[in-house]
Formats: structure tokens, C-alpha cells, sequence
């Protein structure tokens, strides 16, 4: 190993060198390597002195292989060639075992992430990567294996490998209701209401679930409107009032006290939430154990 790095050239010129080479322009490589001409120049001078050779001669404004840069070129090119094949079939080989998972950012920071340590441990050469987003599925134009988000939102092409239960029900600061016990479904009206209004019409409003009970519907001047979900969770933990809270979501909070169930009435939701898989992808034995995980631990919770 000594000897090989007496013998091998300034390793940070050989890239210089041969874009230079193959687009016979100091110039046109310093644009392609984003540095600039001299520093170009200064790399092949630099190889050259270390050589003891010529490896270009001028012309006009162009460039051109000497014999010996002619010969030196093939070489740097095939080695070149075969590390960018070796790396490629390695981040092959990585992309083969790694599992993107698309998800919703509320469900990914409050029930995803959470339990994901226990795929990880059981699936330990399996790699998930979570990509997240507000917007629908059908927007989403990066690579993807799995999606999780709320049904009815726009999915594309994607197949849909399931769906799963949830809950909706309303819930606040425990503060914010002190020490009484869940409110009756009539003492709603006298309280400040968190309403969430997005861009898409998919989650239950406060009109849809009181609804359900025969109820007259709240009008958003009755309390604050927010176009994102987890702010709204966020506002109800400050204790600005009563939100609707969906089970997946809200209940790692109520779990560590930050919020309450301020009424014992919820909806249930048979179908809240609908996985896919990509359109057009291919069956991988990875996919298919992240999707058995994600069934198993959306059913294990209904």
C-alpha cells in the first residue's frame, strides 16, 4: 500500500484531467466540475509536473491528448468507469433493502415514529425511510413503496393494499376543563371550539360530528380556524379550547397527559385510513413486510 501511494498521481487531479480530456476544453470542465478554469489548469500543470510528461497541447482554444496523455486517459477513464459501476451496484444492493414509506406528517410524528423502533428491531435488515408531507398522495411525484394517509384523500393510480379503524372525538388541555369530568354532548355550545379547515375536504368537521348525535352544527365564527391539523392539536394542548381529536393522532398525547377526552361520545371511522402501494412496482418480500407490520399494528390498536 506504500508503494501504491508513492507511484499513483495527485488523486485530485485525475477527475480535472479527464473532463478535460474527453470535452477537450479546460473551460467546458471547469463548468461541469463548477470550479473555475485556472484551477483547471493549475491540476493538469500539476499532473503533468508530477508525470514528467505533456499530456495536452493547445491549439487555438482548444485542447488535445499528447500519446502520453492519450494512454494515461484510458486508464484513468476505465478506473473511473469501474468505481462508478461498483458504487452503483452497491447503492443497488442498499435501495434493494430499503423500504420508502410515504406518510401523512401528523400520523408520522405522533404514531408512526413512535413504533417504528419495533419494526426495526424485529426487521433489523430491512431499512424504512420515511418521507413526509401535508399534501395528497396523488401530488406526491417522488419515489415511493408505501403511503399511509386519511381515506378519501386523492391517492392517484396508487393500488390500495388496506384500510383501518379510527376514532374521532373532542378533546382539550386537561386545564382547560380543570377537574370536572367529561362534558355532555349539550355543554359543547358553551365552550371556544377549534375548527381545522384544509385544503382538502376529508376530515370530519365539527358540523359532520355533531351531526352524528342529531346535533345542530358549530359555525367556525364559534371558536378559531386553523389550516393545519397539528397546529390545531397544538392549540388544544396550550389550552385555547376543544379540538376534534382522532385516536391515532391524539392519543400518544393523551397518553402523556398533554390532552384529555372532553367528551365520552366518539364517532367511529371503519375506513379512516387507507394504505397503498406504488403503481407499477414491484413485488419485493420488503414491501410486503412492512405492509404486514403496519396492518398488524393499525389492527392491534382497534
Amino acid at each position: 500500500m506504500n508503494d501504491l501511494r508513492k507511484t499513483l498521481p495527485p488523486l485530485t487531479s485525475l477527475l480535472p484531467f479527464e473532463a478535460a480530456a474527453r470535452l477537450e476544453s479546460f473551460s467546458r470542465a471547469a463548468e461541469e466540475l463548477h470550479i473555475t478554469q485556472a484551477a483547471i489548469s493549475r491540476q493538469i500543470r500539476g499532473l503533468e509536473e508530477n508525470l514528467g510528461v505533456k499530456l495536452f497541447v493547445r491549439r487555438n482554444r482548444a485542447v488535445f491528448l499528447t500519446d502520453e496523455g492519450r494512454r494515461l486517459n484510458e486508464a484513468v477513464s476505465a478506473a473511473l468507469t469501474a468505481i462508478a459501476d461498483r458504487a452503483g451496484s452497491l447503492r443497488q444492493a442498499q435501495r434493494h433493502t430499503r423500504v420508502v414509506l410515504f406518510c401523512q406528517l401528523c400520523e408520522a410524528f405522533h404514531w408512526l415514529m413512535p413504533r417504528l423502533a419495533t419494526f426495526r428491531d424485529a426487521q433489523a435488515d430491512i431499512e424504512v425511510q420515511v418521507v413526509t408531507s401535508t399534501r395528497p398522495l396523488a401530488e406526491f411525484t417522488d419515489p415511493f413503496d408505501v403511503a399511509l394517509q386519511t381515506t378519501g384523500r386523492a391517492s392517484g393510480r396508487h393500488r390500495l393494499a388496506f384500510t383501518a379503524a379510527d376514532e374521532v372525538f373532542p378533546v382539550c388541555s386537561p386545564s382547560y376543563l380543570d377537574s370536572t369530568g367529561p362534558l355532555g354532548l349539550g355543554a359543547l355550545s358553551a365552550h371556544r371550539l377549534l375548527h381545522y379547515r384544509g385544503m382538502s375536504h376529508d376530515f370530519m368537521t365539527w358540523g359532520d360530528w355533531l351531526g352524528t348525535f342529531s346535533l345542530a352544527q358549530a359555525e367556525p365564527s364559534s371558536g378559531a380556524v386553523f389550516d393545519s391539523y397539528p397546529l390545531m392539536l397544538q392549540a388544544a394542548v396550550a389550552g385555547h379550547g376543544i379540538a376534534l381529536g382522532w385516536r391515532r393522532t391524539a392519543g400518544k398525547l393523551i397518553a402523556e397527559g398533554a390532552l384529555r377526552q372532553a367528551c365520552a361520545q366518539s364517532v367511529q371511522l371503519p375506513q379512516a385510513i387507507s394504505v397503498y402501494t406504488r403503481d407499477g412496482a414491484e413485488a419485493r418480500g420488503e414491501v410486503q413486510g412492512v405492509l404486514a407490520w403496519l396492518q398488524a399494528q393499525l389492527d392491534s390498536e382497534h
